[in-house]
């Protein structure tokens, strides 16, 4: 059986007259026209060309292999395309799984483009601070905020750093200041809780001796950014949206040990189905220039 490769160098030499010319066509060696023109030969048992010293001439038996040859081009070329247009317009629903703090914050606009943009796409969003088991189907894509991803056959980028610090409102710093060493923190209030993220949160506080100082609890992280707004407190934040909200005031930089990822996943089995892939790279897009921005 003859390889498709075999077929695009035979219909390359007949139309160019020579391997060479051909090589450049199709971007490869000449050594490698001429051996795939040989083994098309072997395969089909027919002489397709004449060997001249000015370059390669088609048989009879090569003419009359012309036209079969070109219908293939053609419903290669046409398979080709409606593989791209199906690409293109992939429609169907995808399942987004973040932490609500993300979904409230930047998502809302990157998810009206890629709706403005790919009508076709509905996204079903679903906001918990758990990590759902996308090997499991229970989401098509994540974007979490981690250290290092954890989970069976899970595929992605890194979007950016994402260190978890403390924050104020402008309102809160005008009026109380801005602590900025781990001793200063000590006279301010805290906002605690933030369901998820809790454990490390408050591992943080009774470390620096700041567990004492929360004056209320949240059960989501959203939680959190909502109680910084609104100048009751300090709390700890993602930085990748809390800087980016004009709001807020960073208090001390991130510890090394505090740094995690924002992560944008999906599992191994998901990563070519085109309406996930449409969606992947739309969101990898707007995430990497926020970060940059």
């Amino acid at each position: 059986m003859y390889d498709w490769n075999d077929l695009k160098a035979f219909l390359a030499v007949a139309e160019t007259g020579s391997t060479l010319a051909a090589a450049q066509a199709l971007r490869v060696s000449q050594t490698t026209v001429a051996r795939r023109i040989a083994a098309l030969e072997e395969a089909t048992g027919l002489n397709l060309f004449e060997r001249r010293q000015a370059g390669y001439a088609l048989t009879p038996v090569g003419e009359a292999m012309m036209a079969s040859a070109l219908a293939v081009r053609d419903a290669a070329d046409r398979f080709g395309d409606a593989a791209g247009a199906k690409s293109r317009d992939a429609g169907g629903t995808v399942s987004l799984t973040t932490m609500e703090i993300f979904a409230v914050t930047i998502l809302p606009p990157i998810l009206r483009d890629l709706r403005a943009e790919h009508p076709g796409i509905h996204i079903h969003l679903e906001t918990t601070d758990e990590p759902r088991d996308l090997a499991s189907g229970a989401a098509d894509i994540a974007i979490r905020s981690t250290k290092q991803p954890s989970g069976g056959g899970l595929v992605g980028r890194r979007i950016a750093d994402n260190p978890w610090t403390v924050y104020c409102s402008r309102d809160y710093a005008d009026r109380h200041g801005i602590p900025h060493t781990r001793e200063e923190l000590a006279a301010h209030p805290f906002i605690g809780g933030g369901g998820y993220v809790w454990e490390p949160y408050q591992a943080w506080l009774r470390r620096h001796g700041l567990e004492n100082s929360v004056v209320m609890q949240y059960d989501s992280a959203s939680g959190l950014l909502a109680g910084v707004r609104s100048g009751m407190g300090l709390s700890v934040l993602p930085a990748f949206l809390a800087d980016r909200e004009p709001s807020l005031v960073r208090c001390i930089p991130a510890m090394s040990e505090d740094t995690t990822g924002l992560w944008l996943l999906t599992h191994e089995r998901l990563r070519h189905v085109p309406r996930v892939r449409l969606v992947l790279d739309f969101l990898a897009a707007a995430l990497t220039r926020l970060a940059r921005s």
